[in-house]
């Protein structure tokens, strides 16, 4: 029995004129080790994408960096043609290397071309979404958006692009591009031991814009905390049932999209984030990242 995306753990949020679920799915993980090439259980990847739509969630975020080209063609070949009701939410600005690194992309010709290949292997003819990366894989770095921004700006107004957001950006990023074009969301790495961007959160959710944290479990080094194993034990639950739990009760404009490539795995994070906590259970977590 599959579960309607009005019981998902933290309800939905709009990002512009689309409606989704709090509670979505990154597809980061059904590409192959260190995400590059195919995946090992290609069946269980189309599997993976297809319990998600039938448990409900309508915000699914990729990237065509991701394989390159891999977790785009499975989500296509899984679930295309896409329920109205579904969005998915893509990123550009980096590239890959054959050395598995992500190489910035972000001249104009290099975001044009990525905006296309993504429409292309999603088989879409608009994408719902298209965040902005930034930075590199240690993290944000200050600088102007401005032409990479505008870029995407001319590609919204050509009908290639629904909505815009940027992805490991600084605060002062995150008003640069707000001072050009309206964004619908923020992608950057958060969780209960990295809360950086608190100040950020609390601001984007009084302007109505999302903050989706990557990595909301750690990425490739999980959460480990004395306190988090606490509270975990003290509700019999594992601690990463924990970690997306808080992020729910964060703030409402905290969008999650873990990560897996199981079912089992997707199943689990769901009925996670979910648990109830306590205002001690709260008090005691907030603590961890301060």
């Amino acid at each position: 029995m599959h579960t309607p995306s009005a019981s998902l753990p933290g309800g939905t949020w709009t990002l512009g004129d689309l409606t989704v679920t709090r509670f979505g799915y990154g597809a980061m993980q059904l590409a192959g080790p260190r995400v590059m090439g195919p995946p090992a259980d290609r069946d269980g990847a189309l599997a993976v994408l297809r319990e998600a739509a039938g448990l409900g969630i309508t915000h699914i975020d990729t990237a065509d960096a991701y394989g390159p080209h891999i977790t785009n063609r499975l989500i296509r070949e899984a679930l295309h043609p896409y329920p109205d009701s579904l969005h998915i939410v893509t990123k550009v600005g980096a590239t890959r290397d054959e050395q598995g690194g992500w190489p910035p992309a972000r001249e104009p010709d290099e975001l044009r071309r990525a905006v296309a290949e993504n429409l292309e292997n999603l088989g879409l003819d608009t994408l719902d979404v298209v965040n902005l990366r930034l930075g590199d894989a240690r993290g944000p770095v200050p600088g102007s958006l401005a032409e990479a921004f505008g870029t995407l700006v001319d590609l919204r107004r050509q009908g290639l692009i629904r909505h815009l957001g940027v992805s490991n950006a600084t605060a002062e990023q995150v008003a640069e591009a707000r001072s050009i074009a309206p964004i619908v969301c923020v992608q950057n790495m958060y969780n209960l031991a990295h809360r950086h961007d608190d100040d950020l959160i609390d601001e984007l959710a009084e302007q109505g814009v999302a903050y989706v944290p990557f990595f909301p479990l750690g990425g490739f080094t999980p959460l480990q905390s004395s306190a988090l194993t606490a509270v975990a034990t003290r509700l019999d639950a594992t601690p990463m049932s924990v970690a997306l739990a808080w992020l729910l009760r964060r703030s409402p404009n905290i969008l999650l999209i873990p990560g897996t490539s199981s079912v089992t795995h997707l199943r689990e994070n769901v009925a996670g984030a979910g648990l109830p906590l306590s205002d001690e259970d709260l008090a005691e977590l907030d603590e961890i990242g301060r």
